[in-house]
């Protein structure tokens, strides 16, 4: 029942391993999924967002408004620290109970945790193993551009809010190149699958 925590910064291919990992059988837990999830309209995490950031970050139905949150914290690490003070014990709980559930449903499951977040929320959970998506910040920035319609200035910003490449890099047990073809992308991703057993075996011998 090995449990994986996938990672990597905005635009690093991240969401393209969860999906192969998925189509090998992995049970993919998403983090970002589950932030929604507790900030849903009349949840305790919504209720107390709106506390501490004001009401008019709710929409006049009652749901979350993430622009205009972001609108207050992003770029200030005090209000970025307020909001992860509500929202990530909820969001460390509710994961707590999908992994729970995947394993109930098969003892055998591989689940991998997509969170963006690791480096600053998750490193010292027990992962089996941690995997980093990684591609060079001038391919990450590219990629919001073009594919996603940022300016160049939003990209850089973007990244620049995240943790250096080289803090989740450090975190890692295996490093996906994801700067590469797609194709080579995708195999590495097979490599790794086929190879899980032994990665883990040796990460648990290592850690005496």
């Amino acid at each position: 029942m090995p449990l994986l925590a996938l990672t990597g910064g905005i635009a690093s291919g991240k969401s393209t391993i969860a999906r192969r990992l998925g189509d090998h059988g992995a049970v993919v837990v998403d983090a970002d999924a589950i932030v929604r999830d507790v900030q849903r309209e009349g949840s305790p995490v919504l209720q107390a967002l709106a506390a501490e950031f004001g009401g008019d970050i709710l929409r006049a139905d009652g749901t979350l408004d993430r622009a205009a949150l972001a609108g207050r914290t992003f770029g200030d690490p005090a209000a970025v620290a307020r909001l992860n003070a509500i929202v990530h014990p909820a969001v460390r709980a509710e994961s707590a109970r999908r992994f729970a559930e995947a394993f109930a449903a098969d003892p055998r499951a591989v689940v991998v945790y997509d969170v963006p977040l690791l480096a600053e929320a998750r490193s010292d959970d027990p992962w089996d193993l941690i995997v980093v998506a990684h591609a060079p910040a001038d391919v990450r920035r590219r990629r919001l551009i073009d594919l996603r319609g940022f300016t160049e200035s939003d990209a850089s910003a973007r990244i620049a809010a995240q943790v250096p490449d080289d803090v989740r890099l450090a975190l890692a047990d295996v490093v996906v190149d994801t700067a590469a073809p797609l194709a080579e992308t995708l195999s590495q991703v097979d490599r790794l699958w086929q190879e899980l057993p032994g990665l883990i075996a040796r990460k648990k011998a290592a850690q005496g």
